[in-house]
Parts: structure tokens; C-alpha cells; sequence
């Protein structure tokens, strides 16, 4: 015998087995088995399946309710402030994305959206202190349906009066409304989009989506890292349709 090892008839020198029967080849064999199971797969388990993206059927992307560019929409004229067309436009966005939501609000509910959501990502409401909270759907689309509300209805920062300026951080507000607005946008897509088929709207929303995205693509109103979750559908909304066939008629 020499130490864990155990000198054969033959001369040759072979692992002792363990008391219990045993080999240490054996127990590394049954290690290995183990590690290479769960190898890339927490608790050996296989990763969920990617939740189908339905937004992106081509039978869905190619409805609009307009066919025509719509950069010609958000391209400052020359002889507008571009302050005033920064708020004009993101005025009439609040109040269209607030009016999309409203057609699956009944949908977004606390037991059905517990958190705000949008792909792989989830969004924390930050209040005026910098505190984070982490809330339900309806909970954050309302904070920020009052929050821009109460932004877009304050004369000191968007004014209407004739020869009442802008504040310095009127461009940091603008760039912070839309940011909350993409969120919402990013939600519906994500979690309320078969809703939105159902009663016909998708058009409306690939339109709203659409427009919103070439906007604050124009004036680099946000960081694209945040719009990233949302690349695909923004490359197959904002890529050209194909020209329409038309029927020509021939008078006789």
C-alpha cells in the first residue's frame, strides 16, 4: 500500500477505491456529467424561448394610414423659431401617444402589466429627487401623463404669449418629455399590440410610432443606446413602402 494507492500482484500501481465502492474516475466522470448539463444554462435548465415579436409581421409594418415621407412633416421652415417647433411638435405628440394609450388603458391593469415594461427592459419611474420606483404600467404611463401635462401647460416653460422666451433647459425638458413618450410607445408595442389589431389601430400606432421616431431622429432629441430595445420595428416602419401598383383606366 502507498499512500491512496494499492501495488497489484503484477507490480502495477492502481487507485484504492473509497470506502463507499466508489473509483475516483468514477465520481470525476459523474462531475463532469453534471457541469456539462448545466454548461450556459442556469440550474441546467434551457433558456425561455423568445417571446414572438408581432409588431413585426409584414402583414402588420406595411399598414399606415398615410404613404408619403413623413421627414417633410418635422423639417424645421425657415421661418419658425426652432424653440416654437420643438414645442409645437412634442405638445401634439403628448396628446396623441396619450390618446393611443387610452385605446388599451382597459387592457393595462395593474394585475396584467406589473411593471412597465417593454422587451427585455423595464422602466423605473424617478421623481423629482432622483429616487427610483419601480411600479405597474398604468402606475407609470399616469406619472408621466401628469408630469408632461403639467410641463406642457406651464407658461414659464412653454410659452404661448407673444415675446415670452424660452427657458435655457427648455431643450433638456423637450429631450426628457420624449424620452417617458418612447417609453409608452415601447409598452403598447410590446405588451398591448394583439389589442390594438383587434380594434383595428395598428396603422395609427405604426404611423404615431413613425413620426415620432423620424422627429426626435431630426433634432437628436434622444440617445439612440435608448431607442435601441426598439431598432427592428423602427428599420421595417421607416423604411419606404414599395410604390402601389395603379390601375390605369383607358377612355374609349
Amino acid at each position: 500500500m502507498v499512500g491512496d494507492h494499492a501495488i497489484t500482484g503484477d507490480g502495477a500501481l492502481t487507485q484504492r477505491s473509497p470506502k463507499n465502492g466508489l473509483s475516483c474516475k468514477m465520481v470525476l466522470q459523474a462531475v463532469g456529467k453534471v457541469l456539462r448539463k448545466g454548461k450556459g444554462k442556469p440550474n441546467g435548465k434551457k433558456p425561455p424561448p423568445e417571446e414572438k415579436k408581432h409588431y413585426l409581421d409584414a402583414e402588420h409594418t406595411k399598414v399606415r394610414v398615410v404613404d408619403f415621407d413623413l421627414k417633410e412633416l418635422v423639417v424645421l421652415p425657415r421661418e419658425i423659431d426652432l424653440n416654437e417647433w420643438l414645442a409645437c411638435n412634442t405638445t401634439t405628440f403628448f396628446n396623441l401617444i396619450n390618446l393611443q394609450y387610452s385605446t388599451i388603458s382597459e387592457f393595462c391593469t395593474g394585475d396584467t402589466c406589473l411593471a412597465m415594461t417593454a422587451c427585455s427592459t423595464t422602466y423605473y419611474w424617478q421623481d423629482e429627487k432622483g429616487k427610483k420606483t419601480k411600479c405597474t404600467a398604468p402606475q407609470y404611463v399616469d406619472f408621466v401623463m401628469s408630469s408632461v401635462q403639467k410641463l406642457v401647460t406651464d407658461e414659464d416653460i412653454f410659452p404661448t404669449k407673444y415675446g415670452k422666451e424660452f427657458p435655457n433647459t427648455f431643450d433638456s425638458l423637450v429631450k426628457k418629455i420624449c424620452r417617458y413618450l418612447f417609453h409608452v410607445l415601447a409598452h403598447i408595442y410590446w405588451s398591448h399590440y394583439k389589442e390594438t389589431v383587434a380594434m383595428d389601430l395598428h396603422g395609427h400606432l405604426n404611423t404615431l410610432y413613425t413620426h415620432f421616431v423620424v422627429f426626435i431622429r431630426e433634432f437628436n432629441l434622444m440617445d439612440p443606446k435608448e431607442t435601441s430595445i426598439m431598432d427592428d420595428l423602427t428599420e421595417a416602419l421607416c423604411t419606404p413602402l414599395p410604390p402601389q401598383p395603379q390601375n390605369h383606366v383607358t377612355e374609349r
